[in-house]
């Protein structure tokens, strides 16, 4: 058996104890909240590795537990399971803080690699700096702390995670297919604007305020990250 506890916030009873039984044959410990307060208690009283969260939630719905929990806990992943799959509704779960986005009906093979690789990712010993700086910009990538010219920046998990790749890309012209599918692991679609919305998002808490301007637009490639303009 794993170590990892895994949290379902489900509010089918048929789908929540399949879900349930395959995480427990894949070597997990996996749990049942059946609404969004008792998901909000269950991860106030027990530290979880991952949580799957349903959107249509009795009581208190995904998306605001997935903002209740990251008030106070900004690292454990969120993988939201739901059939809303517009553009918008996956922009509201990003924004709310969810790390990955999953469409039902769903093959639990696949929702299982992306549950591996979340924790894989926590579990990673750090054999490298584990810090990115640029200018008077600095983002610790263990700690998730942010600073710019010595004040701390509070960034959403999804804006770390964008503002992450643009600086370990430095000066170098990421396109929006290559931003979407690193930073939401989508396929790019052509009508969504969440990228530019995460953009501004980013503008607004690192570079509004200070200079030099870090994160930069090359009109019809994509974005980059550098203390100039290319």
């Amino acid at each position: 058996m794993s170590d990892a506890r895994i949290l379902v916030v489900e509010d089918e009873q048929r789908l929540a104890e399949v879900l349930q039984k395959q995480l427990h044959e894949s070597g997990f410990r996996a749990d049942v909240a059946s609404d969004g307060y008792v998901g909000k208690r269950m991860m106030e009283q027990a530290d979880y590795d991952l949580v799957i969260l349903d959107i249509n939630l009795p009581l208190m719905n995904g998306y605001e537990l997935c903002r209740e929990i990251r008030k106070t806990n900004s690292n454990t992943p969120i993988i939201m399971l739901t059939a809303l799959g517009t553009p918008e509704n996956k922009l509201i779960g990003f924004e709310s803080g969810a790390d990955d986005y999953v469409l039902k009906p769903f093959d639990f093979r696949e929702l299982l690699a992306r549950i591996n690789v979340f924790l894989k990712r926590s579990n990673v010993t750090p054999v490298i700096d584990r810090k990115l700086a640029i200018a008077d910009f600095e983002m610790d990538l263990d700690s998730k702390a942010v600073i710019r010219a010595g004040q701390k920046i509070e960034l959403t998990s999804k804006e770390f995670s964008l503002m992450e790749t643009l600086l370990k890309n430095k000066n170098k012209v990421l396109s929006r297919e290559y931003i979407i599918e690193k930073v939401w692991n989508l396929d790019f679609e052509t009508g969504t604007n969440i990228i530019d919305v995460y953009v501004n998002y980013l503008r607004k808490k690192i570079d509004k305020d200070f200079e030099p301007k870090l994160i930069h637009t090359k009109f019809g490639f994509g974005f980059y990250c550098g203390e100039n303009e290319l």
